[in-house]
């Protein structure tokens, strides 16, 4: 049974709480895929030992080894080939893709964004909804592309800005609403993707 489920990889570069909520999905059988691989760009992200804990291979792959983004992303190619991934799921994974990286999965990766594109692409979102006076804010699941945070938009979620809200309270009601919307994405698009 396992084998037919569809094959995610996920990116991360830090603590993983998007791949957790993943994993949660799939042990309460609520999303039916498996992953098969993590990755993170980072040796001391503790998304890796989540994964570990759950038995799933993890592998650090420091992008300032390498020489040239072309070099580190062909590691994380060799890595990925061994496990032939339906999807690759971002979560938190802080490295800009190459053109040349995203053509090798056309159509098949996805990526969770702290806001409601097309608005506030980029980095600093929740800084910049405080300073812009926006009422609302929230995530954006999407289709990545070689041009960045501008693929096709599968789901997104909002949440009301507070008077009192800051940078920190912000972050915690975005997590929540990613944590709901990551796993729900991946379902919706991996059904897609198998009619």
């Amino acid at each position: 049974m396992a084998d037919s489920l569809p094959k995610l990889a996920v990116l991360i570069s830090g603590n993983g709480s998007n791949l957790q909520s993943i994993i949660d999905q799939i042990t309460s059988d609520q999303l039916a895929a498996q992953i098969a691989c993590v990755i993170s760009n980072n040796t001391n992200a503790y998304g890796l030992e989540r994964a570990r804990k759950h038995k799933i291979p993890a592998y650090a792959i420091e992008h300032t080894q390498f020489e040239s983004k072309a070099e580190f992303e062909k590691e994380i190619l060799a890595v990925l080939n061994n496990y032939q991934p339906d999807l690759l799921i971002l979560a938190g994974f802080m490295r800009i893709l190459s053109p040349d990286f995203v053509a090798e999965f056309p159509n098949r990766i996805l990526n969770i964004h702290p806001s409601l594109l097309p608005k506030y692409k980029g980095l600093n979102t929740h800084q910049r909804v405080l300073e812009a006076g926006d009422q609302e804010h929230g995530a954006t699941v999407h289709v990545v592309t070689s041009e960045l945070d501008s693929g096709k938009i599968i789901i997104q979620d909002r949440c009301k800005v507070n008077a009192d809200d800051d940078i920190e309270s912000l972050q915690q009601k975005v997590h929540r609403i990613e944590h709901v919307i990551y796993p729900q994405a991946i379902r919706e698009y991996t059904q897609q993707l198998t009619r």
